[in-house]
């Protein structure tokens, strides 16, 4: 078995200023089969969302030969911060992700994306490392009450002072110690901190459950073809490592691919098409 573009996901991280359904239509007819949810509003606004309206989706989705991989519920614009010192804000993520673990299990999503947050810069680093692993125990031990496993994805350093890098990744999931806590490999978030698709495999192993494919400058979440990333080389070491999971075009870009953002899927759709190690025939429809 080999990599394949049926291992893509859709995803709406570029249709925000879309009607959920002009997004649910073209993961269809783009032959996707999985989505990642981005957890956003005003598409699907975790703290405000019901069971009945997740089982909606759900039957939305389905209806289309959908099904939900991942929900990821923005955290980083929000005010969304597991390790901040604010007790209130703290208590309060936590809570938004406990209820988002729910949401997962009315989506029949299998993985719940978490970031670390950050602390203050003027704090010593192990006190906010420390909040971040007890909240993130403790999210992932109530994700584990209804079967849902949690991917844990460094930031960049502008976006957290925590976690940057596979190897800090590999300490916190050690600490955590959760058997349903696994890893995401961000190829943006990879370049900017000098690492490749092996260094995160020596650290994680089969721990890596879920990919952020996506072009950078190294930063920026562009779409295939819009940055400089070693597309070709990324999806070669993913296959040589044996990853069989899912991977998503995170596209956030410079914000004009939200203006109409098909093309832009399709684009790089075709980008890994034509890069996969072996050619792929049979997966998925540009």
């Amino acid at each position: 078995m080999t990599l394949s573009l049926g291992q893509i996901t859709a995803s709406n991280f570029a249709y925000q200023h879309q009607p959920f359904e002009r997004f649910l239509d073209d993961a269809a007819a783009l032959g996707r089969e999985h989505v990642e949810l981005w957890g956003i509003a005003p598409q699907f606004h975790v703290p405000q969302v019901s069971d009945a309206e997740a089982r909606a989706v759900r039957r939305r989705l389905e209806s289309r030969g959908l099904t939900v991989r991942c929900l990821t519920p923005e955290q980083v614009m929000y005010p969304v911060n597991v390790a901040s010192p604010v007790t209130w804000l703290r208590a309060a993520s936590i809570g938004m992700f406990r209820r988002a673990a729910e949401l997962c299990a009315e989506l029949g999503a299998e993985l719940l994306l978490l970031t670390p947050g950050r602390g203050f810069e003027n704090e010593p680093v192990e006190a906010a490392w420390r909040r971040s692993a007890d909240a993130i125990g403790e999210i992932a031990a109530y994700a584990a009450t209804l079967g849902v496993t949690c991917v844990l994805e460094p930031l960049q350093r502008v976006e957290s002072n925590l976690l940057n890098d596979s190897r800090a990744l590999a300490r916190m999931i050690g600490e955590v110690g959760a058997a349903n806590l696994g890893a995401v490999l961000d190829t943006v978030g990879m370049a900017v901190a000098g690492e490749s698709v092996d260094d995160y495999f020596d650290a994680l192993g089969d721990r890596v459950r879920h990919v952020h494919l996506i072009d950078g400058r190294p930063a920026g979440h562009l779409a295939w073809g819009d940055g400089e990333l070693p597309l070709a080389d990324y999806l070669a070491a993913l296959d040589r490592r044996g990853y069989r999971g899912h991977m998503t075009f995170e596209l956030f870009g410079d914000g004009t691919y939200a203006f109409d953002p098909r093309p832009v899927v399709e684009r790089c759709l075709e980008a890994v098409r034509a890069a996969l190690p072996t050619p792929d025939t049979a997966s998925g429809r540009p």
